[in-house]
């Protein structure tokens, strides 16, 4: 067995074996609910062995951090056209968001199922968590490509925050989504077609002399929350 799953040598084959573990066990996880799906039930189900399941994830957990990787991998491949041919802010981060929103459709049953634990600061399910930050990482690095490859015109100070702004307002995005019970997410889909306009147009102010001072706050701000505590 492999010190950790890190250890394993990605191999189309290999690759190929992670992605079945993964999907099987998150269609348990929607069937059965998350606390009452086993790693020897996932393994069965996905025709591999016990110690096969664990040289490739250590424990259910890193089972939902292969998944936010899918999810991440699968929604930077649905963002490669639109980061291509579109340089309009409000364009980019509209579809990018919409895309991630495609690419999870498939998941949702399974947002209720591992939310509960996802949402505990303490967890490593949580998207906030050190387990989380290789996906975490990708994200904002996405909304940094959404932002240097565009048109938009933002106060210097604001710019190198805004990535990690964009990821903290998709995770606004995505706990609305997991609550969304109308047919295709629709509601969920309004609230981006909604709230982009406004993004786009408040960014484009954080320019103007008169609202420089609030955007040093801001940046202030999200340096005194990010910094380690001594």
């Amino acid at each position: 067995m492999a010190d950790s799953p890190a250890a394993v040598v990605r191999t189309p084959k290999s690759e190929a074996t992670r992605t079945l573990i993964v999907e099987t066990a998150l269609r348990l996880f929607q069937e059965n609910g998350y606390d009452k799906t086993t790693m020897r039930a996932i393994a069965k189900e996905a025709g591999v062995s016990v110690g096969n399941a664990y040289y490739y994830f250590s424990s259910k957990e890193q089972l939902v951090q292969g998944f936010y990787d899918r999810i991440t991998q699968l929604h930077d491949e649905a963002c490669a056209d639109v980061l291509t041919s579109e340089k309009d802010f409000a364009k980019r981060l509209r579809a990018v968001l919409l895309a991630w929103l495609s690419v999870a459709a498939p998941y949702h049953e399974f947002g209720r199922q591992f939310f509960v634990n996802a949402a505990d600061p303490d967890s490593p399910l949580s998207p906030f968590s050190t387990e989380s930050s290789p996906a975490r990482d990708a994200q904002i690095a996405l909304f940094r490509r959404v932002l240097e490859g565009s048109t938009a015109k933002v106060d210097p100070d604001l710019r190198p925050e805004l990535p990690e702004l964009l990821w903290l307002y998709e995770m606004g995005v995505v706990l609305f989504w997991v609550h969304d019970r109308s047919p295709d997410c629709r509601r969920t889909r309004m609230l981006v077609d909604r709230t982009v306009p406004l993004l786009d147009r408040v960014i484009g102010l954080s320019r103007l002399r008169l609202l420089r001072p609030v955007t040093r706050e801001i940046v202030q701000l999200i340096g005194d929350l990010t910094r380690p505590e001594a």
